[in-house]
């Protein structure tokens, strides 16, 4: 065991050195191999080094040779430039003093057709000019070229002009009314566009105007564009005027678009109340309340009064009166006409004034735009109000002939006025301060003297004279009357511009508290002053009537045409604002009027009473004295009844309800009375010729009473 564990470590020993001998070995090739490549690296390392020397030394050789050549190149390329440089140049600088000629041909034939060649001319005839001016300003050539721009200038001055004036036309009268109407029907409604200019035309005016701006330095064009569209504006609204004119004269009724139908090319319109109209029918009736519809002075037969029906009184009166001429306009109509056409033609202006603004906002610079907007409006609107101010006039002269209904061409006028004056005032926003206050000045003169005539209206009801002759005979309603009525009935359309009219001459320091029921009351306060006066007119006229009875009845009629006229119409809503009584105490006093009537018949009746009658037994023979007194009682009677019945029969009551009331009433009291005095008399032998007395019977004095207040029977 002792020498086998000696000999172990010793193998180990041997075989560890054999191991790290082929490692040396190994290591030894290796270092080895690495010299062998280390020296072919130092070979081609020299190899390279050698190479790179031969070409660096090259290269300087090629470098030297170059470089003076480049440098050689790059000058001349140098002078080639400044020689191309120096040719253009010239040949620019050449092109100058050719200018005049090359664009001659052109600037001589002017812009027509060709505007944007024509510019370019100009723009070259410009540059010269700026050449010139730089450069060479004694030259003569400067003077050429700017002759040459002065022309082509004056030419696009006159193309601007012709353009305008060949393009500019009247808006046709149907296009404005289509513009300005309004259908009802539509919730939405269709904006008609006006387009004034073709679309190519108004693009050459808008380039010409650019260019007159920012190169010709004029602002001419401006004046003549204002003065061209000025005139087209006015003209398009008289042109509507005379649409009005000769519509109005082939169909006998002016041509109003109230509403316009769907179609563009063939609008309907309607026809809106005219106050001319019941102007008309209110002549009419003054006219036929003194001499009746059958020709006679103060007759009865005053048709359209029957029932007081407004409606078929009017519609009477019109058809009448287009009898009368024929169906030819008179001169109501034409006034009718002008007032439709007036009305019309102020929309038509702020529609057209808006549309012209749109216009020009395109054409014209934006700092000249206000101010060449209200020189262009200025002819259109001086004719307007011109017209208006001569309506004006003309009611005044109409009041001062004491032609109140004159005042009611106002109320439309004006009403339409007011509506429209705020789109107005905002279509003139930016004018001057002139030009912004001609409609309220307009408005305040309708104002004004609508509020004169109103006034002078109510005190002309109750100055209205009594005059006899001028009294209705038959006791019917007067004409001052009905005339009053159909006047304050026509301030129910104009309400509010009616209490506006009388706001108007309020005193300034309650101008602040005006409301529309502040108007309101106002006008019912004016109302009742009419209808005041009306009463203390008619109570002083009654008394012109020699008889009680028919001054009764006359005041009966008129008061009841009176309150059967404010039941059918809005005026009775208006006259309660203030005088709440109003319908009871026109009924009153009607009820007054029939008792004074009544009385009338106490003469009649007075002999079919006890009165004096003598007292007498059956079969006992009456004194000579008691049978006088009997036939004194029937001959009276008979006389009375037949002087009444004669004379009342000739009276009128237009209101049947009323006519048949009284009768009814009247035959009662007179039947009742005479059947009784009959019955007393039944068995008393007063006379030898009882039918000689006894003329009547009961149911022959009711048919003799049913006939009062009948001409016809």
């Amino acid at each position: 065991m002792g020498i086998l564990s000696r000999m172990i470590p010793t193998e180990d020993a041997s075989a560890r050195k054999r191991e790290i001998e082929e490692k040396l070995k190994q290591e030894q090739e290796t270092l080895s191999f690495i010299r062998e490549n280390l020296e072919k690296s130092d070979q081609l390392t020299k190899g390279m080094v050698s190479i790179l020397s031969s070409f660096e030394s090259r290269l300087m050789q090629l470098e030297n040779s170059i470089i003076p050549v480049h440098k050689q190149t790059e000058n001349l390329q140098r002078l080639q430039d400044n020689v191309d440089k120096t040719l253009s140049c010239m040949d620019h600088v050449i092109s100058y003093y050719h200018v005049a000629k090359d664009t001659d041909r052109i600037i001589r034939e002017g812009p027509t057709g060709r505007l944007d060649e024509y510019l370019a001319c100009i723009a070259k005839i410009q540059k010269a000019v700026e050449y010139f001016q730089d450069n060479n300003p004694d030259s003569p050539e400067l003077n050429t070229v700017k002759a040459r721009f002065e022309k082509g200038k004056e030419l696009l001055e006159a193309e601007f002009r012709n353009l305008l004036t060949r393009y500019s036309k009247p808006v046709p009268p149907i296009l404005i009314l289509d513009a300005i109407s309004v259908d009802e029907e539509l919730e939405v409604q269709e904006e008609v566009v006006l387009e004034h200019l073709p679309e190519a035309v108004l693009q050459d005016i808008i380039c010409i105007a650019g260019w007159l701006v920012e190169y010709g330095r004029n602002q001419d064009f401006m004046n003549v564009y204002f003065q061209i569209r000025s005139n087209q504006l006015d003209r398009s609204i008289k042109g509507l005027k005379e649409h009005f004119r000769k519509s109005s004269a082939s169909s006998g009724v002016p041509y109003s678009p109230a509403v316009q139908t769907k179609r563009k090319d063939t609008p309907t319109k309607k026809v809106p109340k005219r106050p001319g109209t019941i102007r008309k029918a209110q002549n009419l009736l003054k006219q036929y309340s003194q001499h009746g519809l059958d020709g006679k002075k103060g007759g009865s037969n005053l048709t359209p009064l029957e029932g007081y029906d407004h409606d078929l009184r009017v519609k009477l009166m019109t058809d009448a009166l287009t009898e009368k001429h024929g169906g030819a306009a008179g001169k109501d109509d034409v006034l009718d006409i002008e007032i439709d056409s007036y009305i019309h033609c102020i929309s038509a202006f702020v529609k057209l004034a808006q549309s012209e603004y749109a216009l020009l906002l395109e054409i014209i610079p934006e700092h000249h735009q206000k101010k060449t907007f209200d020189s262009l409006i200025q002819e259109a609107l001086d004719n307007l109000m011109l017209e208006g101010d001569n309506i004006v006039s003309a009611a005044r002269r109409a009041i001062m002939r004491h032609d109140y209904s004159a005042v009611l061409t106002i109320f439309p006028i004006l009403r339409h006025l007011k509506m429209n004056k705020s789109e107005f005032d905002s279509t003139l926003q930016g004018t001057a301060a002139s030009t912004k206050n001609k409609l309220p000045t307009l408005i305040t003169s309708m104002e004004t003297i609508g509020a004169k005539a109103l006034e002078e209206f109510a005190d002309s009801i109750k100055n209205d004279p009594d005059k006899e002759y001028n009294m209705p005979k038959d006791g019917t309603v007067h004409e001052l009357t009905s005339n009053a009525i159909l006047f304050l009935q026509q301030l129910l359309d104009f309400q509010e511009t009616a209490g506006a009219m009388l706001a108007s001459q309020e005193s300034s320091s309650s101008a602040s508290s005006y409301t529309s029921e502040f108007n309101k009351r106002l006008l019912s306060t004016y109302i009742c002053k009419v209808l005041g006066n009306l009463q203390l007119n008619l109570l002083s006229k009654s008394k012109v009537y020699e008889d009680a009875a028919l001054s009764a009845i006359f005041l009966h009629n008129n008061y009841n045409y009176i309150l059967k006229s404010l039941e059918k119409s809005e005026l009775i809503q208006l006259v309660t604002v203030t005088q709440k009584r109003a319908e009871s105490l026109y009924r009153e006093l009607i009820e007054q009027q029939i008792i004074s009537y009544k009385s009338s018949w106490f003469k009649v009746t007075e002999h079919l009473s006890e009165k004096n009658m003598p007292v007498f037994q059956p079969g006992t023979k009456l004194k000579d004295k008691e049978r006088q007194i009997i036939k004194d009682k029937f001959k009276g009677f008979n006389d009375g009844l037949e002087e009444l019945c004669k004379t009342q029969k000739g009276w009128a009551i237009p209101d049947k309800e009323q006519r048949d009331f009284i009768r009814r009433s009247q035959k009662t009291v007179v039947s009742e009375a005479y059947r009784a005095f009959l019955q007393r008399c039944a068995n008393i032998s007063f006379t030898k010729n009882p039918e000689k007395y006894h003329k009547y019977h009961p149911e022959h004095v009711e048919e003799m009473i049913e006939k009062l207040f009948d001409t016809s029977a």
